[in-house]
């Protein structure tokens, strides 16, 4: 799982052009799929059948994208103006690399210290107080190298580091993608459907038209969320931690998960002595947040690893938490395909 997580988090997919991401899952799981999907908006979704066949399958669930950036004007000068794809905080960005989906690569830069007034440096800067440097001369060479609506990521190297760590872009959620990826790759106890999302990062958008498609019997959203686990955070306010083991959430900005199936993965992470934890403050967002809302309702729950500086140019997470949500997500299955399961 590891070794595909790394592979994920090197590729570039923000939302709307999870092209790169969707063609290294769809060749991975080819030699294991029944049957794949794509719909008009993007999504990849996988059937594995079962030992157990079911009248409405299971879907697992995890997105493709990314948090990035968007070219929206090329300046006299050669700079580069961009949007934000997704929600980053203009503060992580200021000197960062950033690599755009055609390979040219650039750094972001704000206005020099010495040339702001007091009260600029007082306030968090603006989208649009940026720009991107890829070195053009000016306009003209800017334009050979981009366009408008071309998109971008943040330019970073996979490092494991100090007890246990991985930093990476785009743990979230392309932890939740090798997960998937790992489980298909050996038969499931039910019938079940894959599903690989798009567009979750503005808006849980692919999730609602895959989910729509499938009309699963119940949804499981594997994700990653983020962990606040900081010296001067308090307690009720860090969220998650890392090292604490899959978070299970009873509830977050979008989503009160079933409470049945919530109860569920509590008692088999208990039987299995799988470490879990659940999130100290109501936070955040998944692709359940459309899911469980569909048709007439469908029962939803969640199982996220606990990433710290989530939506920036490095996140981190533990290999012993990703570890937990792959054991307790596949434990979490069995308990669906019957007697022999």
């Amino acid at each position: 799982m590891l070794k595909t997580l790394e592979e994920l988090c090197a590729l570039d997919g923000p939302s709307g052009c999870e092209d790169s991401v969707r063609d290294y899952i769809r060749a991975k799981a080819a030699p294991f799929a029944d049957e794949i999907l794509e719909d008009p908006m993007g999504n990849l979704m996988i059937l594995r059948r079962g030992r157990a066949s079911r009248e409405n399958p299971l879907m697992l669930c995890a997105h493709m994208d990314e948090v990035g950036v968007i070219v929206k004007r090329i300046t006299d000068d050669g700079m580069i103006r961009f949007g934000f794809v997704g929600g980053i905080d203009p503060r992580v960005v200021i000197g960062r690399k950033i690599r755009f989906t055609n390979g040219v690569r650039g750094v972001a830069g704000i206005k020099a210290v010495h040339l702001t007034t007091a009260a600029e440096r007082e306030n968090m800067p603006k989208a649009k107080d940026l720009y991107i440097d890829i070195g053009a001369s000016g306009q003209k060479q800017a334009e050979a190298r981009l366009s408008l609506g071309d998109y971008g990521t943040f330019d970073a190297e996979n490092r494991y580091f100090g007890d246990g760590l991985l930093k990476a872009k785009a743990i979230d959620d392309r932890i939740g993608c090798a997960v998937l990826l790992t489980l298909l790759q050996t038969e499931p106890p039910a019938d079940t459907w894959f599903c690989f999302t798009v567009q979750e990062e503005v808006g849980l958008r692919g999730a609602a038209t895959a989910a729509f498609r499938l009309n699963p019997d119940f949804c499981l959203v594997v994700e990653g969320t983020t962990a606040a686990d900081l010296a001067e955070a308090p307690g009720n306010k860090q969220v998650c931690r890392l090292r604490g083991g899959a978070v299970l959430p009873f509830m977050d900005r979008g989503t009160i998960y079933d409470r049945e199936l919530f109860e569920l993965l509590r008692s088999i992470a208990a039987e299995k002595n799988i470490c879990w934890q659940t999130k100290h403050m109501v936070a955040g967002g998944t692709d359940a947040g459309r899911i469980h809302k569909l048709r007439t309702g469908i029962r939803t729950a969640g199982i996220a690893v606990p990433v710290r500086y989530i939506h920036s140019p490095v996140s981190v997470a533990a290999i012993q938490d990703m570890e937990d949500v792959l054991s307790l997500t596949r434990a979490f299955l069995k308990n669906f395909g019957g007697q022999d399961a």
